[in-house]
């Protein structure tokens, strides 16, 4: 949000702090919580916002400066500490946000619920002089080290020797944590596009420049794959030899097969070919967002499933049971991570001796595209949904083009399985009155006119 540097992030941190104290806080972490940011103009400012909340509610604010969220997460995880990372994730740089963990890991809908009440009942309406006296946090703590060892120590030096990776840094809180960790596995990192300010890379959407950059760096480098990740490095983004990106839901793929996962889970919006491939004992489908997705995993643990690894359409991974592999071992981290997908997928193209691209065919994965109608309310998205799932006349009629419907999946707006095999997925937005349209198709061209015509559908619907 624009206006969060000022009141907003003071009062939220306020709000996340005494819900912390109602839990008691204090005696269980000694009353510390950590303080992260990324590489925004405004991530300093708002930081020392919430170091200053943190402080005024009788909480100790550990300054932990620049460095990826999942780091942050890590450590919190591990030591049992609650986490407050300053990110706007993949959004432009005049917008920020804050991700708040408690010590047990992310807050969900209950804990976002508890802290909407705290700042209600808190109402505050002005800057404290706490504020411009400056909070005595605890200076920066270094937590990159023990996330770079969390990976060095389950792959093994040596896992990526005879790769060369393609780094491109824009302005990832990952850029030189991400290359060193490579370099130290044996690959041979080439540093690409760093920015001197903020580029907001989204792996879901990526600009028609990033995608130019991939191709032309491929061209003039023999590399075997390009890897980022967005602004917090909790989303990664890799393409192939050629420069090519790979979705974020086969890059979920790719990981869980790596990591010998029984059990996936993912939102509903990935790819199909999930359950066609044949490589994971099941598949839960869950509602968009990393709450849901870290609920399945805990549902999946608790009927005795050995390996769960979830993903989101964005590449996200998380990873919800430890792994044993060759006597080394990767403790569980369910929120999202881009390192530990992008060094699976490394790890897989040194271990086969494949190209990348080869051992992403390898999943059969249908086309996918997807885009959205902006400003649309949400009774009239609701109604059409509605209208679909109900009225077996009309549905029968919209989808005679496709012809007819095989299946109905209502887990997160109403997903249409076609009987040509063809999949569209109308969807509300969770934060903005818009309806999202996703789409499969047997080829990209297909699925281009697929999407063409779910929108076109759906606009016609919103008009009448």
């Amino acid at each position: 949000m624009t206006e969060l540097n000022g009141v907003p992030a003071y009062a939220y941190t306020r709000a996340f702090a005494e819900m912390l104290k109602e839990d008691g806080a204090q005696a269980k972490t000694g009353g510390r919580v950590l303080v992260g940011q990324d590489l925004r103009g405004s991530s300093p400012s708002i930081a020392q916002l919430c170091r200053a909340a943190l402080q005024d509610a009788g909480l100790i604010p550990v300054d932990c400066g620049m460095l990826p969220t999942p780091a942050l997460a890590f450590h919190g995880l591990r030591r049992g500490i609650p986490a407050i990372m300053v990110t706007g994730s993949h959004i432009p740089e005049d917008r920020n946000g804050l991700k708040f963990y408690r010590a047990e890991g992310e807050i969900d809908k209950q804990d976002e619920a508890r802290i909407l009440a705290h700042h209600a009942t808190l109402n505050i309406q002005e800057m404290p002089d706490s504020v411009r006296r400056g909070p005595s946090a605890i200076p920066d703590v270094d937590l990159r080290t023990a996330y770079r060892v969390r990976y060095m120590e389950f792959f093994g030096a040596g896992a990526l020797c005879g790769l060369t990776v393609g780094v491109y840094q824009h302005s990832s809180a990952a850029r030189d944590l991400l290359t060193e960790t490579l370099e130290a596995l044996g690959a041979r990192a080439i540093p690409l596009g760093r920015a001197t300010s903020f580029i907001p890379v989204d792996t879901e959407a990526l600009r028609p420049e990033d995608e130019a950059l991939a191709r032309q760096w491929a061209s003039e480098n023999s590399l075997d794959a390009i890897v980022s990740t967005d602004g917090d490095a909790d989303r990664p983004l890799i393409a192939d030899g050629t420069g090519m990106f790979l979705r974020g839901d086969l890059v979920g793929a790719v990981t869980a097969r790596c990591l010998g996962a029984e059990v996936i889970v993912t939102p509903v919006t990935s790819n199909s070919a999930l359950e066609a491939s044949g490589t994971f004992r099941s598949v839960i489908r869950t509602k968009v967002g990393s709450p849901y997705v870290i609920k399945g995993m805990a549902e999946a643990m608790r009927s005795g499933a050995r390996v769960v690894v979830g993903f989101e359409a964005n590449g996200g991974v998380l990873l919800g049971t430890d792994v044993e592999r060759e006597g080394r071992r990767l403790a569980a981290l369910p929120t999202r991570d881009a390192m530990l997908p992008i060094l699976c997928t490394l790890n897989e193209v040194a271990a086969r001796g494949q190209p990348l691209a080869q051992i992403a065919a390898e999943f059969s994965f249908m086309a996918a595209a997807s885009n959205r109608l902006t400003n649309v309310a949400s009774e009239k998205t609701g109604f059409f949904l509605a209208r679909i799932q109900q009225d077996i006349a009309f549905r029968g009629e919209l989808f005679a083009s496709l012809g007819g419907v095989a299946g109905l999946d209502a887990c997160d707006g109403l997903r249409v399985t076609a009987n040509n095999g063809e999949v569209v997925h109308f969807r509300a937005s969770g934060n903005a009155p818009e309806l999202r349209v996703y789409v499969e198709a047997a080829s990209p061209a297909r699925a281009e006119n697929l999407l063409g015509w779910g929108l076109s559908v759906a606009a016609q619907q919103m008009e009448s």
